[in-house]
């Protein structure tokens, strides 16, 4: 991300409420809050605390998967920012954000498996190597199916207290998306459309 403009980057897809300004390959300031809910009434008043009001030529969100209203908050802020400071706004994925800053922190890692909550029992589970291009997809699994999809892999992220109930011996990391961390993602990674990823079919289902 070296060779792009400022970035604001804004990630509210789990318990976390977090933001950043990235410029030149440097985190020039960031807020991260765990919330678990009220992301709508933090995220505003976290942008405007960062240098410049959070203002930037492009705005880098979280698309998911993780909590919908979550996922909801951040799009729709990171689209009505870019409309109105004429910015571009793009998206990311919280599955690839975890495991960016997980292989970040632990160099010895060569693959892991990023487990998210996901909601009604399920977890987002997304298998990743270090090499660029062999990521597995993504699924929303009950427990004992991402167990057995673990292949012995670390496994980090919020959603990991599921499998620790199954077998503690396991290598187990909790972690939450953080926004200073899209500082760790490949550039090509970092062009979604700036639309939802929701990984599985909405609680709430519109009348006929």
């Amino acid at each position: 991300m070296a060779d792009v403009p400022r970035n604001l980057v804004i990630e509210t897809a789990a318990a976390a409420c977090s933001v950043a300004l990235i410029e030149g390959g440097t985190v020039i300031a960031e807020r991260h809050e765990v919330v678990q809910r009220g992301h709508a009434e933090r995220l505003i008043p976290m942008i405007a605390e960062l240098p410049g009001g959070g203002r930037a030529e492009r705005i880098l969100v979280d698309c998911g998967p993780g909590s919908f209203t979550g996922i909801r908050v951040g799009i729709a802020a990171a689209r009505g920012l870019a409309l109105g400071w004429n910015a571009e706004a793009t998206g990311f994925s919280s599955l690839q954000l975890v495991a960016a800053a997980a292989f970040a922190a632990d160099p010895a890692l060569a693959d892991l498996a990023v487990v998210l909550e996901g909601g009604h029992g399920e977890v987002f589970m997304q298998a990743f190597t270090r090499q660029p291009g062999d990521d597995a997809a993504f699924a929303s699994l009950k427990p004992g199916a991402a167990l057995a999809a673990l292949g012995g892999r670390v496994a980090v992220g919020n959603g990991v207290r599921h499998l620790a109930a199954l077998d503690p011996s396991l290598d187990l990391r909790e972690a939450l998306p953080r926004a200073a961390d899209a500082l760790l993602l490949r550039p090509e990674r970092t062009g979604l459309p700036a639309r939802p990823i929701y990984g599985r079919a909405p609680d709430a289902k519109p009348l006929a």
